[in-house]
């Protein structure tokens, strides 16, 4: 993939109940995986004010790292035939540990997010997690609204990231 093949084909504004989420298939891990970096790609690059967004090369690494913890799930949420969003998440002892929650900047605001949270929520409580945690960038007022929003509540608990050097809020939901 081209570095080309990053830009999006295009606005598409699906609302929530016309978007898909469905686990990733092993058949096709690589294909989504690539599609999973695109998205991140282009979302962390509209976050960021960032003049364009880095490859699918430069951000697959991270997805793959965090898929090969014990346990992790990708959903990817389609529109038309395209994905529009992910969540990547993994089991931490009795939570639910979300490491990726990104949506195609062309459909923020249309639910995605909260969609793919509520699929990851489903998804803690058929394995009997109780809550479930995530670390979000302190300037990320977008995603914090978000989880907010979908009843995520600040911890209290502040790190460095070390790749960064930005602020994260440790955020966290208990699931009834």
């Amino acid at each position: 993939m081209s570095q080309n093949d990053l830009t999006s084909p295009g606005p598409i504004a699906p609302q929530a109940e016309a978007v898909e989420v469905r686990p990733m298939e092993p058949v096709n891990e690589a294909e989504t995986l690539r599609e999973a970096a695109g998205i991140w790609a282009r979302a962390k690059a509209c976050r960021d004010g960032d003049p364009a967004p880095a490859s699918v090369e430069a951000t697959l690494p991270g997805i793959q790292r965090r898929m090969a913890l014990g346990g992790a799930q990708l959903l990817l949420a389609t529109s038309l035939g395209r994905g529009v969003g992910f969540a990547l998440f993994a089991p931490r002892g009795k939570d639910l540990e979300i490491f990726y929650l990104a949506v195609d900047p062309d459909v923020w605001g249309n639910g995605v997010g909260s969609k793919l949270l509520d699929c990851a929520q489903d998804h803690a409580r058929a394995l009997g997690n109780t809550g479930m945690e995530l670390w979000v960038i302190d300037d990320n007022h977008r995603a914090l609204e978000v989880y907010e929003r979908n009843g995520f509540l600040r911890t209290g608990d502040i790190e460095r990231d070390p790749s960064s050097g930005r602020i994260e809020h440790r955020l966290a939901k208990q699931l009834d």
